[in-house]
């Protein structure tokens, strides 16, 4: 048990290739200014288990902490953030299955994540919140590099100021991560019951509210337009097609830099897009329909 006030806590996932070896990372800001790291590896997984580790890892540290002020979790997954506040309640309610009958991706992961949020929302109120990644932000910015070193068979030097949290990694779980892959891409499926929520701003912009002056046929037109570049959408994910940042900046008439400021894993309409690997100079993109 700790005397000093935490802050805020961060977390993060990487992967290096989707599936590959992976790191996961938690970064503790203390109100006296002091920090606390830790971090982890698995041998073969997926950036998404990475991102629910790190946050397993923080919430394993908040019940030893026992804190009792509100604090916030900030994670660059909306994978993670959407699963433990909106999906995992109607994931449970279905016997873990989707809407669509399917199995939850890394239910066990899930599970775990579950019952200690439980747990720490008996202590203190805590807030998850999103963080664009690679935006700058500095406790973004440094559980990237230590997931990042991990994942590509480092060992990060770490800051390490509370004595109970002096381990690096939890091994039963790293063990469990590494036993129970299923799937060759871990993609972030969802619950088709939040895609109305989940849908963002920055899609297609053929069609918004100052279009709603020209005159029927060009509407009619837009939509068209629109509906066919859902389709192409659609056709790229049900074949596993990957695409660089500009081709999927231009699927979404969007700026290249809205599509590489975002982070690794995150959601467009009814897709979830996840940076799979980069080649040469150029980032490769999945996209996995949530429904």
């Amino acid at each position: 048990m700790t005397s000093k006030s935490i802050q805020s806590i961060y977390t993060d996932g990487a992967c290096s290739g989707n599936p590959g070896p992976g790191g996961w990372a938690t970064v503790v800001y203390f109100s006296d200014g002091s920090v606390h790291e830790l971090g982890g590896f698995a041998a073969q997984t997926t950036n998404n288990r990475m991102e629910i580790q790190a946050t397993i890892a923080a919430l394993e540290f908040l019940l030893k902490a026992q804190p009792t002020e509100p604090l916030a979790l900030y994670t660059d997954s909306e994978y993670v953030k959407n699963g433990i506040t909106k999906w995992v309640k109607g994931w449970k309610q279905k016997g873990w299955k989707t809407s669509t009958g399917k199995p939850v991706l890394n239910q066990e992961l899930w599970e775990i994540l579950d019952q200690l949020n439980q747990q720490v929302s008996k202590l203190a109120k805590l807030e998850w919140k999103h963080v664009r990644g690679h935006s700058g932000d500095v406790g973004n910015d440094r559980c990237d590099e230590i997931a990042r070193a991990f994942s590509l068979g480092a060992i990060p030097r770490l800051q390490q100021t509370v004595e109970f949290g002096s381990h690096t990694t939890n091994r039963s779980m790293t063990e469990a991560i590494q036993s129970t892959e299923r799937t060759p891409v871990d993609l972030n499926l969802a619950d088709p019951d939040s895609v109305p929520e989940l849908a963002m701003v920055n899609s297609t912009s053929s069609i918004n509210s100052d279009d709603s002056d020209l005159p029927r046929e060009v509407r009619v037109a837009q939509l068209r337009n629109m509906v066919e570049t859902l389709h192409m959408a659609d056709e790229i994910a049900s074949k596993g097609y990957l695409i660089t940042s500009s081709e999927l900046a231009d699927l979404m008439d969007v700026n290249a830099s809205a599509v590489t400021s975002r982070g690794d894993n995150w959601v467009w309409r009814n897709w979830v897009v996840s940076r799979v690997r980069r080649e040469g100079n150029q980032i490769l993109w999945q996209l996995e329909r949530v429904d």
